[in-house]
């Protein structure tokens, strides 16, 4: 019945309109004026004052000045419950203008019957009153009517962290009703067992008696300067108590104190690679990019957006935008236009609709703008749907590329750097297939080109990237916040993974580095089983596995049987000859490849089944130029007709 009573003051006071709790503000101070007086008078003369009109005149000068200068200085815009150190030095500061007026009125003008001695001794009264009234609300408001009341929708947590990053965090949740902190962890032993705040700092390797102790169901990362590694042995041991694991995104969010609980989110999984992100090299970020004309092609993709955003960076004269789709292109398009205006660069974007594949286009816009540097990233990437649609895969992929290398080679382009794909080794796949042709046009076109010439085309090979469309990430997500089951196809299935930043990163290092017609693998790290991925999502959320083990777990993991095309685990190379390049991250493959005159002889032939929808020859012609593909693969094109033949 009381815990129903505290609630509802809880929700009247809450719910009172702002004016209204000024006004009672305003007469709590005004009462505390009149008991100033009162008491600095008893103080001065020993005596009760006598209520006449000295005393009265006395408290009305003193009420007069106060309420004025407190609400002209914003005494009364601050929230009390939320009352701090800022708010103390508020208090001092609207008191010593207070003392000055009221100073100069009670001791130099003086009053008729009060000694001028009141006018030091009363306004130090008012502060300590004030100070102590504000100081009652705030403990009164805060502690009693918010964290004593039993709510079903209290999280109790823990801060991982007990240095600045976890102290700031501590104090932006402080008044939140939803969430109650019962402590910090931290590694350091000289802090365990100190108390910050009155929150207790704790063994991490504990956290067990902790958790049933104080009931915990979320932890929040505060740390900054730790290592990959590092973290990622926190997280492991954290997650196996089935909590839910939270993080900051950016310390400097809580040092310019812009934390909100919108900036608490979920652990994502590219925060889990066990590995440590290479710091770029600058000399090689900015060899094909600073003041140089750049062009991007499928520059609205998750890696052609990304490289975007990595070019801009470092100061391009131009950033030419190609994109198919208008909805994509905004997109970009909008976000690099508001990065330019918010850190006032001077750098001229080019946003332009169009096809890779469209010959008049793409000659149209680099012999117009005549760009030093070209990242093509335009490709139909989705496994399942460019094995569906044949033909215009291989025609984004192969010919996007072909008609885009040739006209930036006619035109001086210094630097063209592929975007391909781990799938393109031994493809199983129709797209894997489309991305080696075009390494291998370009391996081609390369040996073409005179030695003397400073003009570079090369490709970069990578496997999966976190954050990318069509990733499993965003899948396992969307699968666990339905409850589930997560499905898989195979519980066997490995896969590289990268983050998108590091990938794009990586890719305008490799043209600052080629030689002409090289292929670039990137370092991968270790590859990763997709099942144990699956999991810790599902531990990363809180939440249990449900198998047979534990049938009354919260999430299933289902596996449907490999999709067509789909290899239980993808490789970075066809040979086994890598050689090492001058960033540790990035390897050079020594690919055999087809002399351009016989090359072109079978595409041209491809060219014509293709456009006669021939799509069986099709397969048999990529079959014969691709090593490790099989022409015996079952055609999935949703085109093809099978009653034809």
């Amino acid at each position: 019945m009381l815990n129903v009573d505290i609630k509802n003051l809880r929700n009247l006071l809450l719910s009172s309109e702002r004016k209204l709790k000024i006004y009672i503000l305003m007469l709590l101070d005004s009462l505390l004026s009149l008991l100033a007086c009162w008491i600095s008078y008893i103080l001065r003369l020993g005596e009760t004052p006598i209520l006449g009109n000295d005393f009265l005149i006395f408290c009305v000068i003193s009420i007069g000045t106060a309420l004025p200068v407190f609400w002209k200085f914003g005494f009364y815009n601050e929230v009390v419950r939320f009352s701090d150190w800022p708010v103390l030095k508020l208090i001092a500061k609207v008191i010593l203008i207070y003392s000055i007026i009221f100073g100069i009125i009670v001791i130099f003008i003086g009053l008729n019957g009060m000694p001028r001695t009141l006018g030091v001794i009363q306004p130090i009264l008012l502060l300590s009153l004030i100070f102590s009234s504000r100081i009652f609300l705030a403990y009164f408001l805060k502690k009693l009517l918010f964290e004593n009341i039993i709510d079903d929708n209290t999280d109790n947590l823990l801060i991982y962290g007990a240095g600045v990053a976890g102290r700031s965090l501590a104090s932006a949740l402080s008044d939140k009703s939803n969430f109650k902190i019962k402590g910090f962890l931290d590694d350091n032993k000289n802090l365990q067992k100190r108390v910050i705040n009155g929150l207790p700092i704790l063994d991490p390797y504990r956290i067990d008696s902790y958790i049933t102790k104080y009931q915990i169901s979320h932890v929040l990362l505060a740390m900054t300067k730790i290592s990959r590694k590092k973290r990622h042995q926190i997280i492991d041991n954290i997650t196996k108590y089935k909590i839910t694991v939270q993080t900051l995104p950016s310390i400097k969010d809580l040092a310019n104190g812009k934390i909100s609980m919108s900036d608490i989110r979920t652990l994502e999984i590219e925060e889990l690679l066990a590995r440590d992100q290479v710091k770029p090299k600058l000399d090689l970020m900015k060899k094909t990019i600073a003041n140089k004309t750049v062009l991007v092609t499928g520059a609205g993709g998750s890696i052609g957006g990304e490289i975007c955003k990595q070019i801009i960076e470092y100061g391009p004269k131009k950033l030419i935008l190609i994109e198919i789709s208008e909805y994509a292109l905004y997109g970009i398009n909008s976000y690099l236009e508001n990065v330019i205006i918010k850190e006032t660069k001077t750098i001229k974007i080019i946003p332009l609709l169009g096809s890779v594949t469209d010959e008049n286009f793409m000659r149209r816009v680099i012999s117009k703008f005549k760009p030093n540097t070209i990242y093509h990233a335009a490709a139909y990437k989705h496994v399942p749907i460019v094995e569906q649609n044949v033909l215009e895969g291989i025609k984004n992929n192969v010919w996007g590329t072909i008609i885009t290398s040739k006209i930036a080679l006619q035109n001086g382009v210094s630097n063209f750097i592929l975007i391909s794909t781990d799938k393109a080794v031994r493809p199983a796949n129709i797209m894997g297939a489309t991305k080696r042709l075009a390494e291998m046009f370009l391996q081609a076109l390369s040996s073409e080109i005179d030695k003397d010439s400073k003009q570079r085309f090369s490709m970069v090979r990578f496997g999966n990237v976190l954050g990318s469309s069509g990733s499993v990430v965003p899948k396992f997500n969307q699968q666990i916040a339905s409850g589930g089951p997560i499905t898989l196809t195979h519980l066997e299935v490995t896969r590289f993974f990268m983050t998108i930043k590091e990938a794009a990163q990586l890719v305008i290092q490799t043209g600052a580095i080629a030689d002409g017609g090289d292929v670039f693998l990137l370092d991968m790290g270790k590859p990763i089983k997709i099942v144990d991925l699956a999991y810790k999502m599902i531990e990363l959320s809180g939440l249990t596995l449900k198998n047979t083990e534990t049938p009354l777990g919260d999430i299933e993991v289902v596996t449907t049987g490999l999709r067509f095309g789909e290899k239980l685990y993808e490789e970075l190379l066809i040979g086994n000859n890598p050689q090492k390049t001058i960033h540790k991250k990035i390897m050079r493959a020594q690919e055999s490849f087809v002399p351009m005159k016989k090359l072109e002889k079978d595409l041209k032939i491809l060219k014509k089944n293709i456009e006669s929808n021939q799509i069986k020859e099709v397969y048999k012609i990529i079959s014969k130029l691709v090593v490790g593909y099989n022409e015996n693969n079952i055609i999935e094109d949703l085109t093809y007709d099978r009653k034809k033949l």
